[in-house]
Formats: C-alpha cells, sequence, structure tokens
C-alpha cells in the first residue's frame, strides 16, 4: 500500500500553527517570525515533508527554483561558481536546475535557456560569455522571467554580477612590470569569450603604458592543454621572454608542465601570472601567482541579487555589480635577472 503523502496540513498541526503560516514559510513571506519559521522548518524536517513544486506551478505561485546556464562544468571556475550558487540557493529556499551550455554559439545558449524556461523556473543566472547583443536576446527569449548574467561586458546594460577582467589583468601585467620584466608572451582564452577579450585588452592597456608590446600572443581554450600547447609553440619560435601572463589558472597548469619538460626554471628564468586563484592553483608546482577571483562571492551575490529582483522587495543600488580581483603573490614570480634572457 502506497504511504500517505505529508500535506501542510500535517505539517500546521505538527508544529503547532495555521495552515496559511506554513504556506508563508514555503514561499519565503517576510512577516514571519524568526522563532515561527524556525518551528515551521523543524517541522518539515521532523515528517520528512517535501514541498510540491509542480502543484505550486500550476497555482501560479513562485516554483523557488532557480534556473542556471552554465558552461562547461569540468572547468574549475565554473563548477566553484555553480557550487557556490547551489549553496546560496539552498540557504534561501531554493533549487537550482542546470542546463549545460557545450558551446559558445548563438543555438546552444537559446536551447539551453528554452530548457531552463521549460521547467517554470522563477528566475535564471547566466554563466555564459556573451556580448551585448546576446545578452539582450537572452533577456527577450526570457520575456518576463528575471534573467542575470555573470560573464557578459562590465559596460553593457545587463542586470549583472561580474569581476572586472580588464582591471585583473591589469593588476597581474603591473606585478611583472614592478619585477623589471619587458620581454612578456600572452597565452588568452577564446578569442569569442569576452571575458578573455577584455584580459587580453587589459593585458595590452597596462604594456602599452609602460612603452612595451607582447612578445608573442597565442590563443587556446580554458584548460591546461591548450596552455601546454601555447608554450609549447613559444619555446620552439626561439622568441626571447621572460615572462609569461596566463588567461586563467587551469591553463597555467600547462603552461608550467611545457616549461619544466624545457628544463626552463621558473621563477628563476620565467615567471608565470594566472588568473582566477582557483582551489588547486596554490598546490601547483611551484604555487601559482595569480589573480584572485573569489567565486564564492559571486555565486552568492548573483542568487542574493536575482531573487531581490523576484520579489521587488527592493531594487538593487545599479544593473551591474563589479566585485573585486586582488593580485596573490606565490612562487611563480620573481624579479627579471639578465639570465633570465
Amino acid at each position: 500500500m502506497k504511504p500517505k503523502s505529508i500535506t501542510l496540513d500535517d505539517v500546521a498541526h505538527q508544529a503547532g500553527v495555521s495552515y496559511q503560516t506554513v504556506s508563508r514559510v514555503l514561499n519565503q513571506a517576510a512577516h514571519v517570525s524568526p522563532k515561527t519559521r524556525t518551528k515551521v522548518e523543524q517541522a518539515m524536517a521532523d515528517l520528512n515533508y517535501v514541498p510540491n513544486r509542480v502543484a505550486q506551478q500550476l497555482a501560479g505561485k513562485h516554483s523557488l527554483t532557480l534556473g542556471l546556464a552554465t558552461t562547461d562544468l569540468s572547468l574549475h571556475a565554473p563548477s566553484q561558481i555553480a557550487t557556490a550558487i547551489k549553496g546560496k540557493a539552498r540557504e534561501l529556499g531554493y533549487s537550482i536546475v542546470i542546463a549545460m551550455v557545450d558551446d559558445h554559439s548563438d543555438l546552444a545558449c537559446q536551447q539551453a535557456i528554452n530548457e531552463l524556461l521549460a521547467q517554470r523556473v522563477d528566475g535564471i543566472l547566466v554563466n555564459v560569455p556573451l556580448k551585448p547583443t546576446r545578452s539582450q536576446k537572452v533577456v527577450q527569449q526570457c520575456a518576463g522571467t528575471p534573467v542575470l548574467f555573470l560573464d557578459v561586458d562590465p559596460q553593457s546594460a545587463a542586470f549583472s554580477v561580474l569581476f572586472d577582467p580588464k582591471v585583473g589583468a591589469i593588476q597581474g601585467a603591473e606585478h611583472l612590470l614592478s619585477l623589471g620584466h619587458q620581454q612578456i608572451a600572452l597565452i588568452c582564452g577564446p578569442k569569442d569569450a569576452i571575458s578573455a577579450q577584455l584580459r587580453y585588452q587589459g593585458w595590452q592597456q597596462a604594456l602599452s603604458s609602460a612603452s612595451l608590446t607582447p612578445q608573442a600572443v597565442y590563443y587556446g581554450e580554458w584548460d591546461a592543454r591548450s596552455g601546454y600547447q601555447a608554450t609549447q609553440k613559444l619555446l620552439s619560435s626561439q622568441i626571447p621572454f621572460s615572462a609569461i601572463l596566463v588567461a586563467n589558472d587551469q591553463m597555467a597548469l600547462g603552461v608550467l608542465r611545457a616549461l619544466h619538460e624545457h628544463d626552463v626554471d621558473v621563477p628563476e628564468q620565467v615567471s608565470v601570472v594566472g588568473y582566477d586563484d582557483t582551489a588547486d592553483s596554490a598546490y601547483f608546482q611551484p604555487p601559482l601567482t595569480t589573480v584572485r577571483q573569489n567565486f564564492k562571492l559571486l555565486g552568492e551575490e548573483s542568487v542574493s541579487r536575482l531573487i531581490v529582483k523576484l520579489h521587488h522587495t527592493i531594487e538593487p543600488p545599479s544593473e551591474t555589480l563589479l566585485l573585486a580581483t586582488k593580485l596573490t603573490i606565490r612562487q611563480t614570480t620573481a624579479p627579471f635577472t639578465p639570465k633570465n634572457d
């Protein structure tokens, strides 16, 4: 015999409150005292009550579900951001539905958004690199469903929470310049990724301010293989360089591997600066100097601002929230000396 489903009435009886109070707690209503909310939440836990979200949707209420359209979760940064988003959403009473974007094409992004809309999510977080015209198309596609972006140009009008890639790139480049490096090679991310483009622009701006140009520029994907292959090309080119700026930490892992295979000492002969400060970068050999982006903060702020927008309790102070980056100096950078040539 099928066990009886736990209802809101059961939860109300267990907690000693009204049906309406339980409903208000489920819908994250503000006018519930902390003591009452705790009693209701404890009753739900004791009874193993699971909200019937489908019924809530059919009733036209909030589904208490957010959608996340994201790039490859095998990469460190998207994975850490997704983990932070899920944790903050859970804390605020929401669940997360994830749709993967297999490539950076308009069609792939459109399909992922449609997949989320079909599940009647309350709002959507988009961690996919998008140019302003493409982010506008996503907003139009979502119609009345609020959308928040995590990887667009900071100058765009999109509702977003971001790190400024150009500022972070300048921090990394200026660190090398302060150490006396002038022959600097660049290993960039994908040409079609807006964050990769802006990091490249930041590097160029810092070098130009010092009346320098890059010794070499290579492009790749956001993975260790791309960093490894680009460094192999750089080494075989015989172009002189004393330092490398790398678009992310996973690529930098490949850079360090290639330099090690060619018996190039880091940082005595070549300095390397990564970007992201992922959890593993402190354990590279040597530990990586990199530009820190606090992915946990990014994920948490994104969820909080989207939920504020959903409930219209207060308007965000601006459409774009820019989070600070910070240079983390470890053991892959050192002052330039003539023996670096």
